[in-house]
């Protein structure tokens, strides 16, 4: 099986769909609509033993922000209903290549991210899409949290080699 540090996280199974073996799926890529279309080669990964079941889309559709997918190794809920809440990972080969200045979820969270003065404000922790752009949950000292949205005024470095990112604080953001 697949080296884990070499798999990328693309959903969650949080529950089944149906009698006839088909699941939900919680994406947790932008590129959902390739990871989930037929004939996808995808990874079942359970988080806590990193027991790993490779499997292939046979069929899937977007229903309410998640996926509805059928694989072809499963027929019947009996058969699928052990893998609720495993993560749905895929290789690194799979992985799409990127525009410049675009960059994978998994290499945003645990950015450190500085201002442009170098002040530390702690590391990236989520990443939230609740609408026309991103938005970088930080972890701030003391449990507070800080929402930066990905904007170009605001986002002014990423350095994926070094996991830092550099920011301009814009009024009103560290409120």
């Amino acid at each position: 099986m697949a080296n884990a540090e070499s798999l990328f996280t693309v959903g969650i199974m949080v529950n089944t769909q149906g009698i006839r073996g088909e699941v939900k799926i919680v994406p947790h890529t932008d590129f959902a609509e390739e990871r989930f279309a037929p004939k996808s080669k995808l990874i079942l990964v359970h988080e806590a033993t990193n027991q790993q079941v490779p499997v292939t889309v046979e069929r899937s559709r977007l229903h309410k922000n998640m996926y509805v997918v059928k694989f072809k190794e499963f027929d019947n809920i009996n058969e699928v209903e052990k893998y609720k809440s495993w993560l749905i990972k895929i290789s690194a080969e799979e992985r799409e290549e990127l525009e410049e200045g675009e960059y994978y979820y998994s290499d945003i969270i645990g950015c450190m991210v500085v201002t442009e003065d170098g002040e530390e404000l702690g590391p990236i922790k989520e990443i939230l899409a609740p609408g026309a752009n991103h938005v970088w949950v930080v972890k701030l000292p003391k449990g507070k949290e800080l929402l930066l949205p990905v904007i170009d005024p605001v986002i002014l470095d990423v350095n994926v080699e070094e996991k830092r990112v550099t920011v301009h604080l814009m009024e009103g953001l560290m409120e």
